[in-house]
């Protein structure tokens, strides 16, 4: 059951971002209902193979790479799904869709197996667990929007009037998502790594790497917020630090990744 949902839902998200790449295939509207349709299906199958992990193993999909990985996957989706639905676009699903489908694969890859029980801390650590990936799958969803606003105004600018400029939502919907997308991964990722850093100073937890890697993000992330909360930063430049910002956070995990003495983990 477990293998099956997942390969399912990968299947259901690379089938969303293709049927929302159609429009550029053919002159055609939004389909929105089959895409939103696709997601949902892709959410709800990946949940049920989360369930099944936890009932055949006693314990939530939070520890180890294939897990970690796995969850990370159904968040990245679950927030599109709530973002297409809100706005009744579905062109953020041609990037976040392949990303879910990228990292529910990995989670395959790296096998969805259980990790040793995590004692009397596991519920502070499963709490720093998930909202810290909640932060990311925000975080990922304003990456997302601000690559198309970027990629749309340059469409604009030069005058080119396509597939582009016919598909994707206006310019003020993609900066509104990343705005939004942005204050919540910041407030996700402020209590997740508060939690973390409790977490390691109660129970003598120590991980130098994590640690580091957990305050560069979420500085990624506040420098973001404030810059268009309180520093008055216009969308292109919100725009250009979000990608920049993500994608530096996205090197500086596989470099961490790379490097670490233990195989097995994720945060």
């Amino acid at each position: 059951m477990l293998a099956i949902a997942h390969y399912l839902a990968i299947t259901s998200y690379i089938g969303a971002a293709g049927l929302a790449a159609a429009p550029f295939a053919r002159p055609m509207r939004a389909p929105v209902r089959g895409v939103t349709a696709l997601l949902a299906a892709g959410v709800a199958l990946h949940i049920a193979g989360l369930a099944s992990f936890v009932h055949d193993y006693g314990q939530l999909p939070i520890v180890g790479i294939g897990p970690a990985l796995s969850l990370a996957g159904v968040l990245v989706a679950g927030t599109l799904l709530l973002v297409e639905v809100l706005a009744r676009e579905v062109s953020l699903t041609l990037a976040a869709a392949p990303f879910a489908a990228l990292a529910t694969i990995g989670a395959m890859a790296a096998g969805v197996e259980p990790a040793p029980a995590m004692g009397a801390g596991g519920a502070w650590l499963a709490s720093h667990v998930a909202l810290s990936f909640l932060g990311f799958a925000s975080f990922a969803t304003a990456a997302a929007a601000a690559t198309m606003y970027l990629v749309e105004r340059r469409e604009l600018k030069s005058r080119r009037f396509g597939a582009i400029f016919r598909f994707f939502p206006p310019l003020e919907t993609l900066d509104r998502v990343n705005h939004i997308s942005a204050v919540a991964g910041w407030i996700a990722l402020t209590l997740g790594v508060a939690l973390a850093v409790s977490y390691s100073i109660a129970f003598h937890a120590p991980d130098l790497a994590k640690s580091l890697w957990g305050i560069l993000s979420w500085a990624a992330v506040t420098t973001l917020t404030v810059g268009r909360v309180l520093g008055g930063w216009g969308a292109r430049r919100a725009a250009v630090v979000t990608m920049i910002s993500f994608s530096a956070v996205v090197v500086l995990y596989v470099v961490f990744r790379l490097a670490a003495p233990h195989a097995g983990q994720f945060l």
